[in-house]
């Protein structure tokens, strides 16, 4: 048998036949997602079908850049891609790298080159985004008046906090006029002051949305000066409004949660504050007190009048000292001054005249102690006890022996 190949030779020349058909290389293929896998290496299986038919697809994980929503059965999507065939299995597939939803192609297109543009911009940056405020007053709400949104944002708001002030500002939020409206809606609020604002509505389709991803609305919300929390649609949607306002909600209902603080929360911890400043001021002042009765006590010490009653009390007991050694020395003094009188006395003429005894004196004013001192006719003076005798001297004669045969006797005598 001539001209007989093998399996592989055939795919091998199948694979080589579809990789040189240029068509084939860069395909665009529509339908509808039906065996959608994830696969855990990040690979994506799925198949696309129509009325007539079904293709192989496969994204794989290094291609999922090209992949801007999560791909879920029934979607109709378009893919971008190249056929080829899988030899091991002899299968051809479409090898897909981009991917976008059918009938909305134009617009994520439209949606990712104004985001590529405000991102350069830097209307994205975190350094232009402001805090959101933790204790809101007043919430204003830009959004239809009528809807789920709308009551969901005002439901769990008044259960967060009964006492915030909410400020609606309706709005168009899809169709011709919405972007307007939801610019005219923004300004007003911002005039009104509000602490905070929530932008968005409910969730819908990409055209339903398309007028949050309009970049008058973006730059709206960029050039507002009040705070502004998105909050476009359900968790998986996102729009150019997402990015450039201060903080993305992925619900309505978030966004009330966001906006709105906690009252009893708030309550309770403003309680644990108050308790733990009374504590901390409790203990202030008593440590405060203790340290001004220190001060106090060391003031008393350091206190002039302290000072003075010390010296007072030191100049009283060198006084008292004085007194006593006064005392002391006017005792020996005196001692003394009665031993020397007593001396004195002894000494005294007085004393022994008041004991008999006489003293003569001549006219010279001299002592008589000889006879030789006075002679006849001779005036003498002679003292006693009580007082003078003159006399005159009639004879005089001296004892044989001296003053041995002397005898005391009064002069009266």
């Amino acid at each position: 048998m001539k001209n007989v190949y093998t399996v592989k030779q055939v795919n091998s020349y199948i694979r080589n036949m579809f990789a040189q058909d240029f068509m084939l290389n860069r395909i665009y293929v529509k339908g509808e997602v039906s065996n959608c896998k994830y696969h855990t290496s990040g690979h994506i299986y799925f198949s696309l079908k129509d009325e007539s038919g079904t293709i192989a697809c496969v994204m794989f994980a290094g291609a999922r850049s090209g992949l801007s929503f999560r791909m879920r059965e029934g979607q109709q999507v378009i893919v971008l891609g190249s056929v080829s065939v899988y030899e091991r299995d002899g299968k051809y597939q479409l090898y897909a790298r981009e991917i976008v939803l059918d009938g909305a192609g134009q617009l994520y297109e439209k949606f990712e080159a104004l985001k590529k543009e405000l991102s350069e911009m830097g209307m994205f940056a975190p350094e232009y985004k402001m805090p959101i405020p933790r204790y809101a007053g007043t919430v204003g709400i830009v959004t239809a008046p009528t809807g789920a949104a709308v009551r969901d944002i005002i439901h769990i708001a008044k259960r967060r906090n009964p006492y915030v002030q909410l400020i609606l500002c309706p709005a168009l939020v899809q169709g011709e006029g919405a972007a307007k409206s939801i610019i005219k809606g923004i300004r007003a609020l911002e005039k009104e002051r509000v602490d905070v604002m929530i932008v968005g509505r409910g969730g819908g389709s990409m055209e339903d949305l398309w007028a949050f991803n309009e970049e008058s609305v973006a730059r709206a919300i960029f050039d507002c000066t009040v705070p502004v929390i998105s909050a476009v649609g359900h968790e998986t949607d996102t729009t150019i409004a997402d990015f450039v306002a201060d903080l993305r909600a992925p619900t309505p209902s978030a966004a009330a949660e966001l906006a709105v603080y906690e009252y009893r929360e708030a309550f309770e911890t403003m309680q644990g504050y108050a308790q733990m400043m009374r504590r901390s001021v409790t203990a202030k002042i008593t440590g405060e007190r203790a340290r001004l009765e220190k001060t106090a006590l060391r003031l008393k010490f350091a206190h002039p009048r302290q000072k003075l009653d010390e010296k007072k009390q030191y100049a009283a007991d060198l006084e008292d000292d004085l007194r006593r050694i006064m005392k002391e020395k006017l005792m020996r003094e005196k001692h003394r001054f009665d031993m020397c009188v007593e001396k004195m006395r002894g000494l005294s003429p007085l004393e022994k005249l008041n004991r008999g005894y006489s003293y003569v004196r001549g006219k010279d004013g001299k002592n008589i102690r000889e006879v030789s001192q006075a002679g006849k006719g001779d005036r003498l003076a002679i003292y006693v006890s009580d007082g003078r005798i003159e006399a005159e001297v009639v004879s005089s004669a001296a004892f044989p022996y001296g003053n041995m045969g002397w005898k005391e006797k009064n002069c009266g005598e």
